[in-house]
């Protein structure tokens, strides 16, 4: 390894915005302790800020140590196609029409279910939801169950403890969740058309498993929970949708073209400003959109894919000197420190791999998908919705890390012994 300082010096920026990733929740602490700076300590408190801060440092450094020239060609050569896809598909699917649609029918299965509706419906969130991210994308269904969460068992008054449990396996089965086909979850998007992965692999190799591990993992913790969730759905009412049917089957044909539109912004972008006009037409069956969250988020990828574009001098030769065993657990560990997709991009790049190894590649990165907000991209779109209803409106990361770490055990085992 021969690293430029530019390469260096965005490693330790890296390592900077992970730290600071882990920081959060004391600044959310100073903006309460300290409110005539509450403002900047919000600012350096929101997750979603962190990596898109960290960029700007790395371009300005770039900007001064090589002129602007070499800025705007480093900036221009990055992709941003993911972090825009998950900024319009998160607005699209956080609308009303697309909530009462996907609530009428965790409703509908969870009357056939031998328990409580609102216990039935807490499972379907962590077990159906997730599993539907194969067909809608992981972006969308961490939105739909997400804002479903935030407006049914998170608006109540439950503990902590049961807040935590159940990001810690929305996470970690939303990671999972979207290995069922080639196109759904982003760490297996990067390599599905080089490796020639196609839906029946996927289901075969990846996704029976992954299914199971979501229905082990949504069952525990309702069962763990099933008392305070008993309590809780007695006094849980669900208003029926008086959303019309073709408005709904209208944002589902728009939410259709945006998922099969994922690899083209200029396609995916423009539907999306046709679906804006819809909705300021027939804003009576609107809720606001959710565009702060969704920006925020995009913000976060987009930092994310700065930065990270100047780690695969170290991450590259890292994962090279790995066996199958080794590659799944090391990408499991490295995941928490960065976005899954760009270890399993790494990894492409790389020729004369075994299939054992691109398949313990993807199944590490996926694994370890829930254990922090940068793992997986999806992750800040939860994290913007629900943080809302934890203390001090903050998610803090240790939290959520030991919370992932039982639903991410029952993964290792579900992709390394089944």
């Amino acid at each position: 390894m021969n690293p430029t300082t530019i390469q260096l010096i965005a490693a330790a920026l890296f390592a900077l915005a992970i730290i600071h990733t882990f920081s959060t929740k004391f600044f959310e602490h100073l903006a309460h302790r300290q409110p005539q700076h509450a403002g900047i300590w919000h600012l350096l408190g929101e997750v979603e800020v962190v990596f898109g801060f960290w960029a700007m440092v790395l371009i300005l450094f770039i900007f001064a140590a090589d002129g602007k020239h070499e800025a705007i060609t480093y900036l221009e050569s990055r992709d941003f196609t993911e972090p825009m896809f998950v900024f319009v598909i998160m607005v699209i699917a956080g609308t009303r029409p697309i909530l009462d649609f996907a609530a009428a029918s965790v409703r509908g299965a969870a009357i056939v279910l031998p328990v409580n509706t609102g216990t039935a419906m807490y499972f379907l969130l962590l077990a159906f939801v997730p599993l539907l991210g194969s067909f809608i994308t992981e972006p969308a269904a961490m939105t739909l169950a997400a804002l479903m969460l935030r407006d049914t068992l998170f608006s109540k008054e439950v503990s902590t403890r049961l807040k935590y449990a159940t990001v810690g396996v929305l996470f970690v089965n939303i990671s999972i969740g979207g290995t069922l086909t080639p196109f759904a979850a982003p760490p297996v998007l990067m390599v599905a058309g080089k490796w020639n992965w196609d839906i029946w692999f996927m289901m075969t190799t990846f996704g029976w498993k992954a299914a199971l591990a979501v229905a082990v993992n949504a069952f525990a913790v309702t069962w763990l929970f099933r008392r305070e969730l008993g309590h809780v759905s007695q006094k849980d009412t669900v208003a029926a949708s008086q959303t019309p049917l073709p408005v709904v089957l209208i944002h589902i044909v728009f939410l259709a073209l945006i998922v099969l539109f994922a690899h083209h912004p200029a396609a995916f972008m423009g539907i999306f400003l046709f679906f804006l006009g819809f909705t300021a037409a027939y804003q009576q069956y609107q809720n606001p959109l959710i565009l702060r969250e969704a920006l925020l988020v995009a913000f976060f990828l987009g930092g994310l894919v700065v930065l990270g574009g100047q780690q695969q001098w170290w991450l590259q030769p890292l994962l090279l000197e790995m066996d199958d065993t080794a590659v799944f657990f090391g990408a499991t560990a490295l995941t928490a420190f960065t976005d899954n997709a760009a270890l399993t991009y790494l990894g492409s790049l790389v020729e004369g791999l075994s299939e054992e190894f691109k398949i313990a590649l993807v199944a590490g990165a996926v694994t370890g998908g829930g254990l922090t907000v940068i793992a997986n991209a999806p992750n800040p779109a939860g994290f913007a919705i629900l943080k809302g209803k934890f203390h001090e409106q903050s998610i803090h990361p240790l939290g959520l890390l030991i919370a992932a770490l039982p639903p991410t055990l029952v993964t290792i085992i579900a992709f390394r012994v089944l």
